[in-house]
């Protein structure tokens, strides 16, 4: 289904409005998002995360975030989504169908979020990171983003989101093993949460982004 930049504009106003009543975001990094196609990766505990990172990019900069295929299975939300650009996933099995979305949009100069973790995680847990996004970025040679969200969101607060230092897979001379790819993944883990601020603000005017007017 071809993409509605002008739906996604209207989109990103209309949610920006709603969430915008409940959350604050403050954005450092915004110099680290690349000119051209990229792989945003981040941590996930919330459903307003992709909101969250999208608002930081931009209304210009259309993201097209990797979804589970659990939300294109309600008819009305799936067209409206899939207009949107979203990628349906199924988390299950190795997706050959989403990756080959997720190519073609960033063949064509365009950015895809992608949570490595494959799911929404607590503060508490922990789960090996997915390689997919790895071997994304390996194949078609497009940068990294790491970006660091807080697990934990209070409302009418305002959340840090930091947008970390992009950086390339490079092909190697021998193929690389599952071990590799593992060891690769975790350490993409590693660059996001290092990004982690600690303390961090909680009182002020919503929305209020360093290095971008929104």
């Amino acid at each position: 289904m071809k993409t509605s930049p002008v739906l996604y504009k209207i989109c990103f106003c209309l949610t920006r409005f709603a969430i915008g009543i409940f959350y604050g975001l403050n954005v450092s990094g915004i110099e680290n998002i690349p000119v051209g196609p990229a792989l945003i990766c981040a941590n996930h505990s919330s459903m307003i995360d992709p909101f969250l990172i999208a608002f930081a990019f931009g209304i210009n900069c259309q993201m097209h975030i990797i979804a589970k295929k659990e939300l294109f299975k309600i008819p009305l939300l799936a067209q409206l989504i899939r207009k949107l650009g979203m990628i349906c996933v199924d988390r299950g099995i190795l997706d050959a169908k989403a990756t080959k979305t997720t190519l073609s949009y960033l063949k064509k100069d365009e950015k895809v979020l992608i949570f490595p973790e494959g799911t929404r995680v607590s503060e508490d847990d922990s789960v090996a990171a997915k390689n997919g996004a790895i071997k994304i970025a390996e194949h078609v040679g497009v940068p990294l983003v790491p970006v660091f969200l807080p697990r934990k969101k209070p409302l009418f607060r305002r959340i840090p989101l930091i947008i970390g230092a992009p950086y390339i897979v490079e092909k190697p001379l021998v193929k690389r093993t599952q071990d590799d790819y593992a060891v690769l993944s975790d350490l993409l883990m590693g660059r996001i949460k290092s990004l982690n601020p600690g303390e961090w603000q909680t009182r002020g005017s919503k929305f209020k982004v360093k290095n971008r007017s929104m």
